[in-house]
């Protein structure tokens, strides 16, 4: 059933939208293919105050198994639309792309006409619209390099505004629009870079400098080298592949959200007390969400006014000893904490279907029917695991509808 708001979908449950497989039949699913649609049926469905949830590729939402009381709008948009571009920015292209774009078809499309920018973020699986929310990255690229603004439909306002990048606070997987900023995403505004000039000399379109070891290793190059755009998103292919990160009906490590759990950040003091083979990178405190000490509250530390806007830092803590200064803050590989923690690939607990992938420790994958409640099983038992041995809580990635960890 149709109306001017978009498309009924009546009876249709979350586990056949989401790549998790999971969740409940929602009271009510509205699902709009324009913009128009779009912002009609969620001025409508808000106007009844009643609760929404937005979804469009479902890979990154893991919901219960009990029906979801409310409305969910699913994101079907489609188009990507060249804007103009000043004469004196020689070489850039910008491109407005509607919100239920698939990702992956909007990186394929740059791609073959030799746009680089977005090309180390092939095979992310979802729509263009949920890109800005977590700031997707990989392989040593993020979203945030690219984003110029998003157009944006604010929930307190009713109103459809342009957002520029600058006022969105990305960080790592992170954004206002996660911690807390309303609404619903619209279109994605990108900057990329036309190599076109360069394929003429060269007889192909390069991409940018290579920023991530195991991409470097995967092509043959070394770290800051260029290779053809083709090549770079061939080759990141390849290895999301191998961590069964890259969807396949045929392969259950796929029916997952991806990385379950974000790498954490906490202050180097607390890291220099992990195992030396421990891996970590430090960072600029304003790219990071931290992990706060036992004992430590938002108000004591140095750092206040970056972590007032990090909304998961209630619930995280590290180490009782560490101490809490402004110091050279780090990140930690979750998936190697998980794995040191004694859970290795393929872990499931007794008669469990939910379980660790078996190409890559950071992902919970359906093995066939599992319920929500037993991915969230698994999770907590993972972020249990960890605390216990490191003392440190993992955070998960993926956006989770009425479960709790």
């Amino acid at each position: 059933m149709s109306d001017a708001h978009g498309m009924n979908d009546a009876g249709v449950a979350l586990s056949a939208l989401t790549t998790m497989q999971v969740g409940g039949v929602p009271e009510r699913m509205i699902t709009a293919s324009t913009q128009r649609e779009l912002i009609d049926a969620a001025l409508d469905v808000w106007s009844d105050g009643g609760e929404w949830l937005v979804l469009a590729g479902g890979s990154n939402t893991v919901a219960a198994d009990e029906p979801f009381e409310g409305t969910v709008l699913r994101v079907a948009t489609r188009g990507i639309e060249v804007l103009p571009t000043d004469a004196d920015t020689p070489g850039r292209v910008r491109v407005r792309v509607q919100a239920g774009e698939p990702w992956d078809d909007l990186v394929a499309y740059a791609v073959e006409r030799g746009w680089s920018g977005i090309e180390a973020l092939s095979g992310i699986p979802g729509s263009t619209g949920a890109a800005p929310v977590q700031n997707i990255g990989a392989y040593g690229q993020e979203l945030s390099s690219s984003l110029v603004a998003i157009e944006f439909l604010d929930y307190l306002s009713g109103e459809v505004s342009r957002v520029p990048a600058a006022e969105l606070e990305l960080g790592y997987r992170t954004s206002v629009l996660k911690q807390g900023r309303e609404g619903i995403v619209l279109a994605v505004e990108l900057d990329l870079h036309d190599t076109a000039d360069a394929q003429a000399v060269l007889g192909e379109a390069l991409g940018q400098p290579i920023a991530y070891a195991q991409l470097a290793s995967a092509l043959g190059v070394q770290l800051g080298d260029r290779v053809s755009v083709q090549a770079m998103r061939d080759a990141v292919l390849a290895l999301r592949a191998s961590k069964g990160m890259v969807l396949d009906p045929a392969d259950r490590d796929t029916a997952s959200a991806g990385s379950f759990f974000t790498n954490p950040i906490v202050r180097e003091n607390f890291a220099r007390a992990l195992p030396a083979e421990a891996p970590r990178w430090p960072l600029v405190p304003a790219a990071a969400d931290v992990v706060v000490p036992l004992g430590t509250t938002v108000a004591d530390s140095p750092l206040d006014e970056f972590l007032a806007h990090q909304a998961d830092l209630a619930a995280s803590t590290v180490d009782a000893g560490a101490a809490a200064s402004a110091e050279t803050l780090v990140k930690l590989s979750a998936a190697w904490l998980i794995e040191h923690a004694g859970i290795r690939r393929g872990f499931r607990l007794p008669g469990s279907r939910a379980a660790i992938s078996s190409k890559h420790t950071l992902a919970i994958t359906n093995t066939g029917g599992a319920s929500a409640e037993e991915v969230a099983q698994l999770a907590r038992y993972v972020q249990g695991r960890v605390q216990s041995e490191f003392g440190v809580i993992l955070h998960p990635e993926p956006v989770l509808v009425g479960l709790e960890l």
